[in-house]
């Protein structure tokens, strides 16, 4: 770690180093979710839960293409696979797609010190030889800037535009395909490092979805004639992925155009409409988030990952909280009284996590209609 602390374990997966931000995951079940969430861009994960990798690895629990997390921290050894759907050990899915694993780590006692110290920048190493430049790879932690100030929206983001329609998973079916209304409203989502399951979800939910580039200018999305706008997750600062991103937002918030937004997304439609956003001390990532709706007073258990926040002090007149984190009160979601838009903070398609939140993809999608 960039402080100089230095801890060891026995690695498996893919050998090399690998530089980013060291965060902490409480969920007990979605680890290949997590690995193959965008969002993850440029983070080392820590899993609070033990027994990672127990069920191996397969083809349908990934969020993205490839990995986006640079590697990953786990208490026990990763053991041969014990499920009927996995089709490769942990380690080996590591090693294929060139991330790095260390077990043997007391995981819950590096998460409290992340609690208390803040995310630091740290090195994951893995040598089969067992051969290490401890004085580089500490040079290598302290050299790295950091996540502020880093916009990774256009590293992960997709280069193409294209239509999505396959739907939710069940047991013995797989994914269904083909299953997007095409009646449906139709949606357009910005990816700024999108998961599968979000859309997965809109085309649950009724609608008839076509994916954009982070970069995607106002008439790139008009032209595809949207009845709503979506906003993706994604990884880095927003305050940077918004130089680009927020003047397109404000654009299409000043033609009434329906907007939803997740987590990056959330952030970005915060910032376009005047708020400020700001670092978090340690952050947000499980699947146990405990959220509070504002209007009925009920509780939603969340999934959630973010290292950024609005800030909610900074939210303008025209902007009422919806939601609100039970952990430490931050702003979980919010609503435009004046325009059709609204946002939450956490990660409503799971994946992994709780279901409590799916109504809103419906909410979006029915208001469309």
């Amino acid at each position: 770690m960039a402080d100089g602390s230095v801890i060891w374990g026995r690695g498996f997966g893919a050998e090399g180093a690998a530089v980013g931000e060291l965060c902490f995951n409480t969920s007990m079940t979605g680890y290949q979710e997590v690995m193959t969430d965008p969002s993850y861009a440029g983070q080392i994960v820590n899993f609070t839960f033990p027994h990672i990798g127990n069920v191996g690895t397969n083809g349908e629990d990934v969020e993205a293409i490839n990995p986006h997390a640079l590697g990953c921290l786990v208490r026990e050894d990763v053991t041969e696979p014990s499920n009927f759907r996995a089709v490769q050990h942990f380690a080996q899915w590591m090693a294929v797609n060139g991330r790095i694993g260390v077990s043997g780590i007391d995981t819950r006692a590096l998460t409290r010190t992340i609690r208390v110290k803040g995310a630091p920048n740290a090195v994951i190493a893995h040598s089969a030889a067992g051969e290490f430049d401890i004085p580089a790879l500490l040079e290598q932690a302290r050299a790295w800037p950091g996540l502020e100030g880093m916009d990774l929206a256009r590293e992960v983001s997709t280069l193409q535009t294209y239509a999505w329609d396959d739907g939710l998973w069940t047991l013995g079916a797989g994914y269904a395909t083909h299953a997007a209304n095409p009646d449906g409203p139709h949606v357009v989502a910005i990816d700024y490092g999108l998961k599968r399951n979000i859309l997965r979800n809109l085309v649950a939910a009724g609608a008839r979805v076509t994916v954009v580039p982070a970069t995607a200018t106002v008439e790139d999305v008009l032209r595809h004639e949207p009845d709503g706008i979506f906003l993706s997750n994604g990884p880095g600062d927003p305050a940077a992925t918004g130089e680009y991103a927020v003047p397109v937002i404000r654009a299409l918030l000043d033609m009434a155009k329906p907007i939803f937004g997740i987590c990056l997304g959330h952030q970005l439609l915060g910032i376009a409409a005047g708020a400020k956003t700001i670092k978090m001390h340690q952050g947000h990532r499980g699947a146990n988030h405990p959220v509070k709706r504002t209007d009925d007073g009920r509780v939603e258990i969340t999934s959630m990952n973010h290292g950024f926040a609005v800030d909610a002090d900074t939210l303008p007149a025209n902007a009422r909280t919806t939601h609100i984190s039970l952990f430490d009160g931050s702003n979980a979601g919010f609503e435009l009284t004046d325009r059709p838009a609204f946002s939450v903070q956490y990660h409503p398609e799971a994946s992994p996590g709780p279901q409590d939140s799916h109504y809103l993809f419906e909410k979006f999608v029915n208001s469309l209609r």
